[in-house]
């Protein structure tokens, strides 16, 4: 699936990996109703562990699955238990300041939300996540749900595109990203 215009510039940007990776995977969608997307369901095979034995449905949500998927083939270590996406809040490194390719992590009723930070707006955050409306797509949060804001830690040195990025608000924001 392609982005929509006014995130094709992410197609440009060389890193963070994170990112990189969750570009790849940007459009898969959850089948609706009893079955279950294949692919979904072989990330928590590749991610491994307890998330395997877990993960058996993509009505379970999965945008904890998604960030461990993203993780993993990025080079990071996933937190423990990666599914609950509130887990999320223990990764790499805290910062105040999001900028590109920084994990958000977000309270919801019953629960969390995951994601990657691609921009924001005055009173949003643009966020690449997967489990959005039941597909891996961008989605606007309020910042005001935000619970955790963490920089993933780079081997080396942290990609010099890593920054903060101003867009324009779309006016629909998510509500419930379950």
């Amino acid at each position: 699936m392609t982005l929509p215009q006014k995130y094709d510039w992410l197609n440009s940007e060389p890193g963070p990996k994170m990112i990189l990776e969750a570009l790849k995977l940007y459009g898969t969608i959850e089948t609706p109703g009893a079955g279950n997307n294949q692919t979904i369901i072989d990330w928590a095979k590749e991610v491994g562990g307890k998330v395997a034995d877990v993960y058996k449905a993509d009505s379970i949500p999965w945008c904890g699955l998604f960030m461990a998927l993203v993780a993993k083939r990025a080079g990071k270590e996933p937190p423990k238990d990666p599914l609950w996406a509130l887990n999320w809040g223990t990764f790499g490194n805290k910062t105040e300041v999001a900028m590109l390719g920084d994990v958000l992590v977000f309270i919801r009723k019953g629960g969390g939300h995951v994601g990657l930070y691609v921009g924001e707006s005055a009173s949003t955050y643009h966020v690449l996540g997967g489990n959005t409306s039941d597909k891996v797509t961008i989605a606007e949060i309020a910042k005001a749900r935000c619970y955790a804001i963490r920089r993933p830690v780079y081997s080396i040195a942290q990609p010099g595109n890593v920054r903060k990025i101003v867009l324009s608000g779309s006016g629909i924001v998510s509500e419930n990203e379950a």
